[in-house]
């Protein structure tokens, strides 16, 4: 492809949101919140220099941002240079006409371990402070806080509207 086809292909969606029947913010704000918290599982995408990686992680959603408690890995080796983050949830199994899933960028930056807001998200995830203690290192907590959406849902056409929706936290 020349540079001009990938900037066209590049362009596409931005081109068919200016055509598409919009959801009320509000409203699709709480059609994302809704999905994130139907969901547990996300793809984190991290990148810096020439390395990108993108990892399974469990998640929670609260407090206007999604929470990972994680070992470690080379996730930390891109984030330490760059918090621009990807995070992709999505309904396996989906098809053509049954499509549900959500695409986020965002900042992500590392909670200080046992800082109020660590012990509030291990709360939020059940998680016992006192097993957390026994561990010989602290769990890594992130914090991805969402700066823009673009979310699919084929049933929001039942609805009249675009099945893609873009939101802007």
């Amino acid at each position: 492809m020349t540079h001009e086809e990938y900037e066209e292909a590049a362009r596409y969606w931005v081109k068919k949101d200016a055509e598409a029947q919009k959801a009320e913010p509000g409203q699709l704000r709480t059609y994302i919140e809704d999905f994130l918290a139907a969901n547990k599982t996300c793809v984190l995408g991290t990148g810096s220099g020439n390395t990108v990686r993108c990892t399974p992680v469990d998640y929670a959603y609260h407090d206007g941002a999604i929470w990972v408690f994680t070992e470690g890995g080379r996730k930390f080796s891109s984030l330490e240079h760059n918090a621009n983050v990807s995070v992709a949830v999505f309904q396996a199994g989906g098809s053509m006409g049954n499509l549900h899933s959500l695409q986020i960028q965002g900042k992500a930056e590392v909670v200080t371990p046992w800082s109020a807001e660590y012990e509030r998200a291990a709360g939020q995830r059940h998680i016992p402070l006192d097993a957390l203690k026994k561990l010989a290192r602290p769990m890594n907590l992130l914090k991805i806080v969402p700066e823009e959406a673009d979310y699919l849902d084929s049933g929001l056409k039942k609805q009249g509207l675009s099945s893609r929706q873009h939101l802007d936290f």
